[in-house]
């Protein structure tokens, strides 16, 4: 997999246009953030279809608790038909500080997803499904066939959610740009495979990777401080320990974040946080960053922010990832 993250800050047309680009650009996969805040991924997700020919495209990564599951499963069914067939589900536990505002970060953890994934791979099979668990449906099922295989691919960090993916899914999206993150996410998700059914087929681990490429390699970095600012808030502290961040720096982005202040959180960023956090420079830089990653990963999604210049950092990315033999 060769993919890429637009996130639905821009209009959907605008990301439409950008997903046409990428497919363009080599990459054979879209993913749409899902955020509350932004525009709905499921629309874009759609404009993007209609816009490119062979790409693959899925929530990259949808959450289980802003939306009933069931409800999930339809509209990723939904857009395997509109697709024509090249769907995939992105599933994960979602971002802890945008379910904070909607009083729904306490309720993120692995089941939630598991069961979430699990029911919808049995509607999309035209089972009637009854479940009581995170969540609650009655003999609820699709009231039009699913045709074609819908991959599903976890998006996390955790031990335990990497164990799962390689257990349960079809692929894991590791949020890490550094390959002592992937070379760890590896070796959990390995532990994982080693209770996958046969039945249950290949998987694929992709680095979810931020990506901040420029010519000028200064703007780049510059750049790459707000998803850095997001991804360090949530990192766990063994995470942090591996890559030597300063605990009060990072406490400084999160009480930034948290008070809604993403001036002063972006500010807080260290050097050390992207360089542990995101992939950003010049492309002869991203390149050797990119190819580091091939020793631990199958596929790289090129993620949020891209870059200063969009376009530009579309067609860069791509040679990049290109060249670095994704």
């Amino acid at each position: 997999m060769l993919g890429i993250e637009l996130t639905p800050e821009h209009p959907v047309s605008r990301i439409a246009d950008l997903g046409a680009r990428a497919e363009e650009s080599g990459f054979d996969t879209a993913f749409v953030s899902c955020h509350h805040f932004n525009r709905d991924p499921w629309v874009a997700l759609d404009r993007i279809a209609q816009r490119t020919d062979a790409m693959r495209v899925g929530p990259g990564t949808v959450n289980p608790l802003e939306t009933h599951p069931v409800t999930l499963a339809a509209r990723t069914a939904s857009l395997q038909e509109a697709s024509g067939g090249r769907a995939v589900y992105g599933i994960g536990p979602g971002d802890p500080s945008s379910l904070g505002t909607l009083g729904l970060a306490e309720d993120r953890g692995l089941r939630p997803v598991l069961e979430a994934f699990e029911t919808a791979r049995r509607l999309w099979a035209g089972e009637t499904v009854s479940h009581e668990g995170t969540f609650e449906a009655d003999r609820a099922e699709l009231k039009f066939d699913v045709e074609g295989n819908i991959p599903v691919h976890v998006g996390g960090e955790g031990p335990h959610m990497c164990r799962m993916a390689g257990k349960h899914a079809d692929g894991l999206l590791f949020n890490g740009s550094h390959p002592d993150d992937l070379a760890w996410a590896r070796d959990r998700v390995e532990e994982g495979k080693a209770d996958r059914p046969d039945s249950r087929g290949t998987f694929t681990l992709s680095a979810y990777a931020a990506v901040s490429v420029a010519e000028d390699g200064d703007a780049a970095r510059e750049a790459a401080r707000a998803p850095v600012a997001f991804i360090v808030s949530g990192a766990a502290p063994p995470v942090l320990d591996r890559h030597g961040i300063d605990s009060a720096a990072v406490e400084s982005v999160r009480e930034a974040l948290a008070d809604s202040r993403f001036g002063d959180a972006y500010a807080a960023v260290t050097p050390a946080m992207v360089e542990a956090f995101c992939i950003a420079g010049t492309p002869d830089a991203v390149t050797e960053r990119m190819a580091a990653l091939r020793e631990y990963v199958d596929g790289l999604v090129v993620g949020s922010p891209l870059g200063p210049s969009l376009d530009e950092a579309v067609e860069l990315a791509g040679e990049a990832a290109r060249e670095a033999g994704f």
